[in-house]
């Protein structure tokens, strides 16, 4: 049994990494004598305890190891958060709870505090804001009730470390609390303008890198695709929590995308951003929405974009190209019911244009794609009812 013992605990040791002994003895990783030998016992123990689910009893000995040997296994600061995550789901005194929430946070600080020893160890070193995000995600997941001020102060600082290589989760917790925030403070609105702009660019830079290492064609090729489809969920979601804020009006859309909109006009996927997003507001007739629509109607033609174009002419008083990008909007779609409507818009245009037989016509094609259909009957009567000829 002693033999069994020591062979276990000199893997232990081996497994902790593939350094030499001179480095691990310069790090002095598990102690000295006895000392050396209850670090890696207490190491066998939390680890089987563990895989077998037991997070409590892993508790006790994991401790024994965590403040005492903070470099002596590179998965001790996972593997510690993950006993306290366990640990807080099961606890129900709210004091208990909120002292195991404080102990997660000071596990992501210690990591922060003796990253350059352990990433000697690592064969991939962690950055300090890679750490920073977990611990952010933490307090924000377990903290309850929770302190969205803090919780948002904590995304914002963290994100702006590194953000070309921040992370989704970030992103995506900090739009959902600054949503939060926005709905019940409307001075937070400016800031989440700030923010969406920030974690929405991010996402869209993620998501062009994926497609275009997808597009090689290589090995990595379908990875790349998945990475492409995660960031361009990552993407929609975050466009979800800048809707739902109460902050996402035309006024402040208009605001944020006039200037960038000319500056990205052969930019397809940000125009497509800017369609969509001021689409599902209800913001078409702002002039960001219109001018995107036509820009990305010269790169990709889509029913969509014609009608965006059609509309800013007819803004403009241009009724003939108006009725023009119509005519290309219903050629393009291929659901009749969003036909029909497009054949109701440009009756009402040509209606406004006193072209009254070629008004009917239209309405009456509106009809017939979908006869359930009311505007364009009403339509038709106020022809008949006018005194155009």
């Amino acid at each position: 049994m002693k033999k069994k013992t020591t062979t276990l605990l000199f893997a232990l040791a081996i497994g902790a990494t593939s350094v030499s002994a001179q480095e691990i003895a310069a790090a002095d990783r598990f102690g000295h004598g006895q000392d050396s030998i209850e670090c890696l016992q207490n190491i066998s123990m939390y680890s089987e305890h563990v895989k077998a689910k037991n997070y409590a009893e892993a508790y006790g000995p994991w401790k024994a190891v965590f403040y005492k040997h903070p470099a002596a296994r590179i998965d001790m600061y996972s593997i510690g958060a993950d006993i306290l995550k366990a640990m807080i789901k099961a606890e129900k005194d709210e004091a208990k709870r909120n002292e195991l929430v404080d102990e997660l946070m000071q596990i992501h600080d210690r990591h922060i505090n003796h990253l350059n020893a352990v990433n000697a160890f690592r064969k991939k070193p962690l950055t300090r804001a890679s750490i920073l995000e977990s611990k952010a995600h933490d307090y924000f997941v377990h903290t309850k009730p929770l302190d969205a001020t803090k919780a948002h102060a904590m995304f914002v600082e963290t994100l702006n470390i590194d953000p070309a290589n921040a992370g989704h989760q970030i992103m995506l917790d900090l739009m959902q609390v600054s949503s939060a925030i926005a709905k019940k403070k409307e001075a937070h609105r400016e800031q989440i303008i700030k923010d969406y702009l920030l974690t929405s660019e991010l996402a869209a830079k993620n998501y062009n890198k994926a497609k275009e290492n997808a597009a090689k064609g290589d090995a990595n090729a379908a990875t790349y695709e998945k990475m492409a489809e995660m960031w361009d969920k990552v993407k929609t979601n975050i466009d979800g929590y800048f809707i739902n804020s109460g902050a996402a009006n035309c006024e402040s859309l208009q605001a944020i995308y006039a200037p960038q909109v000319e500056a990205n006009k052969e930019n397809l996927d940000f125009l497509k951003q800017v369609i969509n997003v001021m689409a599902k507001i209800g913001c078409k007739d702002q002039e960001a929405y219109m001018a995107a629509a036509e820009y990305a109607h010269n790169i990709e033609p889509t029913a969509g974009s014609a009608a965006g174009c059609a509309n800013r002419y007819f803004k403009k008083g241009d009724s003939e190209k108006a009725v023009e990008f119509m005519d290309q909007a219903i050629e393009l779609e291929t659901d009749d019911i969003e036909k029909s409507k497009y054949y109701y818009t440009t009756a009402q245009i040509l209606f406004s244009m006193k072209q009254l037989s070629k008004a009917k016509t239209y309405a009456n094609k509106a009809i017939s794609l979908n006869g359930n259909y009311g505007a364009p009957y009403i339509l038709l009567g106020q022809m008949y009812a006018s005194n155009i000829k």
